[in-house]
């Protein structure tokens, strides 16, 4: 059963329908919840001067990669468990990863290939072979068109625009930042958004489109790559505008808790303390462990994770990258692979009867379980009990929410039993697309989770236990 065929069941029933007074996902927008962890490449003339932002007046010829290799750029990005790539098409200093009819600032001015090179084709088709989902980066702001700074740019992003999704769609994400700073001419555009999306959503109507306001993702406020652990996919954004009009960064990373459109946060950070490469952060690569605390702390707080891989100026990512990557996978893979919880009974437990609850446990997202009230005088719901057959250590819990039905839960609390004592109690509020909370060990002979605040109908569609590497919890 999929997450969408859950969804049409959810709303025609008559018990829910009463409940149904929040945003929902679109379907474009679950399939994105689901993507998790993909790779953001920063590569362009910035690359080889050894600045983060160009200024637009750097020389075609100096973009010239020895080596590139856009399937290494996949494979690698499979091999870390990343499930799509987003490319820098165009950044702030205008310089065109593909031969733009609509820009002189571009591929086919470089050396690269004599000029007859181009990025995109390459690495949207090595993603079509791989099967990883292509996305694309393009700044609305120019620092080396004659045009910026007039209405006439705004025709030229737009057939930009064109020309990225007629020739190399599919296109997954399009990224936006709020970039507004002068260009050649000293002025600075004022950007027309409505017409930017409109034409996004005419040409490309599957793609989700990420700025700081959405509309279909949000930025989480830092760069940092750490959202917050309260985190709504709820945003209000009337009265706001992208860049410096966007909401406050601490609003970003939270959401609103009755906000009025579903736009879920992506956390951006680099693998390096930079956006592009340099040779002089080859020894300053984010370690495994660093990987997947950052994991945690996207991922594990309902976000996805955009984690920017640069390449160098071969064209290739940097030895350095490779092995921390494959690192991150491997720790992941290995502290992750055995849920404790299937090893248990799974009860509902409901005012003073009990059912099973095993489809919290059966790794499927499109099927849950709905967690009633306990009475009408509470805000509390029905609790989730996980017996084990012995005594059972176990460090870390991962829970995910129905979010096809919303985001419901703005309180839960883990109990920790030995027998009939209460060993621990751990409390948290959102859960969203996926919650993992990681303790120091506790040996137990059961687990229980207790909805105990929620703006709707709380459902919870997987749930699992774990012991991992101690070493990788903050304590």
């Amino acid at each position: 059963m999929t997450r969408i065929f859950t969804l049409l069941v959810f709303l025609v029933s008559l018990e829910l329908a009463g409940q149904i007074k929040q945003p929902l996902p679109s379907r474009q927008q679950l399939a994105w919840h689901d993507m998790e962890f993909y790779f953001f490449m920063h590569f362009g003339p910035n690359t080889f001067t050894d600045k983060e932002w160009g200024h637009g007046d750097e020389p075609e010829e100096i973009f010239n990669p020895s080596r590139l290799d856009c399937r290494q750029w996949v494979k690698v990005a499979k091999e870390a468990g990343a499930k799509g790539i987003i490319i820098t098409a165009k950044h702030h200093d205008g310089f065109c990863l593909w031969p733009s009819k609509y820009s002189k600032h571009t591929v086919r001015e470089s050396k690269w290939k004599e000029g007859k090179g181009d990025v995109l084709k390459e690495l949207s088709q090595a993603c079509k072979e791989q099967g990883l989902k292509f996305g694309v980066y393009i700044s609305p702001w120019d620092r080396n068109h004659p045009d910026y700074g007039t209405e006439k740019y705004n025709d030229v992003f737009v057939n930009m625009m064109k020309e990225l999704f007629t020739n190399y769609g599919p296109i997954w994400e399009l990224w936006w930042d709020g970039a507004n700073g002068e260009g050649p001419n000293g002025k600075k555009q004022v950007y027309d958004w409505r017409r930017f999306e409109n034409t996004v959503r005419q040409l490309s109507p599957t793609t989700v489109i990420f700025s700081d306001i959405g509309p279909d993702i949000r930025w989480v406020g830092n760069e940092s790559g750490i959202a917050g652990k309260t985190n709504w996919n709820y945003l209000d954004t009337a009265g706001y505008k992208r860049g410096l009009g966007a909401p406050a960064n601490d609003t970003l990373q939270q959401g609103n808790i009755l906000g009025k459109n579903w736009i879920p946060a992506e956390c951006d950070v680099s693998i390096r303390p930079g956006w592009f490469w340099h040779a002089n952060e080859d020894t300053l690569v984010k370690s495994p462990e660093c990987l997947f605390d950052l994991y945690l702390k996207s991922v594990g707080r309902g976000a996805n994770l955009l984690l920017n891989v640069p390449p160098d100026n071969r064209g290739l990512i940097h030895e350095n990258d490779v092995e921390a990557l494959i690192g991150f996978k491997k720790i992941k893979d290995e502290n992750f692979k055995n849920n404790l919880l299937k090893q248990a009974k799974p009860e509902l437990l409901v005012h003073d009867f009990s059912s099973g609850a095993g489809e919290v446990t059966d790794d499927s997202v499109g099927t849950f379980r709905t967690l009633k009230k306990l009475n009408r005088k509470t805000t509390g719901h029905g609790m989730l009990f996980f017996t084990f057959t012995k005594k059972t250590r176990l460090n870390c819990i991962s829970i995910q929410e129905a979010i096809q039905n919303g985001q419901c839960i703005k309180g839960f609390e883990i109990t920790f039993w030995n027998g009939g004592t209460v060993v621990d109690e751990i409390k948290g509020s959102t859960i969203g697309n996926k919650r993992i909370i990681t303790f120091p060990v506790k040996e137990v002979t059961g687990v229980s989770i207790l909805i105990n605040d929620a703006n709707c109908l709380p459902a919870i569609s997987e749930m699992a236990a774990y012991l991992i590497d101690e070493k990788l919890i903050e304590q």
